[in-house]
């Protein structure tokens, strides 16, 4: 089991249109499987990074509410990355149907669970993990071509939306709470001091 999943994470990053290709029949349990795995890894390399920057600057320690914050993280990594991936593919699925896709929700989300391989194997590194993510979204797009079997403009702009919708509302509400905490914040009065004026 450990072999197949080790090599197909190597299929994905040495030659992703030929093991996507290769992945059409793949059985829902055997995609799960691989995407626990690949979870796994990244949330105790994630955990462990997590314990070196705490053990750095131990007042982050605080953040976590009395769990210690590795193993919060860890959780976090492995749950949370297990729903998120597999609400992702459903909203990627969307899009996919839109754009013309009509192979089914399982091979869209083969292509985004796949598609995921260099980011859970090697996100985690510090400053640098930001480009795995770039390089999932390329594998996930070069997935949805293939097995979807669409244009490669029209993959690409399927994860654009996919992507870019739920980044712009983020940042719109994040504009919001912050626009919202500084107009909250009371200007104290000039004769509220100690020495109100006469």
């Amino acid at each position: 089991m450990m072999n197949t999943i080790a090599e197909k994470a190597r299929g994905f990053i040495l030659e992703p249109v030929e093991t996507f290709q290769k992945s059409r029949t793949d059985e829902p349990g055997a995609v799960l499987a691989y995407l626990v795995a690949l979870l796994l890894i990244n949330a105790v390399f994630s955990a462990i990074v997590t314990a070196v920057v705490v053990n750095l600057m131990p007042f982050l320690a605080g953040f976590a509410s009395g769990l210690p914050l590795p193993a919060l993280i860890f959780f976090a990594a492995l749950a949370g990355g297990f729903v998120l991936t597999l609400v992702f593919a459903a909203w990627v699925h969307l899009w996919v149907y839109i754009f013309g896709g009509r192979k089914g929700i399982m091979q869209t989300a083969v292509a985004v669970i796949y598609g995921q391989t260099p980011r859970l194997l090697l996100g985690w590194i510090p400053f640098v993990g930001f480009l795995f993510t770039l390089w999932s979204l390329v594998l996930s797009i070069l997935g949805i071509r293939e097995l979807q079997e669409l244009s490669t403009l029209k993959a690409i702009l399927v994860m654009a939306v996919a992507v870019l919708i739920p980044v712009i509302l983020i940042i719109l509400i994040a504009a919001y709470l912050l626009i919202g905490s500084v107009t909250m914040t009371s200007v104290p009065s000039p004769v509220a001091g100690p020495f109100p004026l006469q």
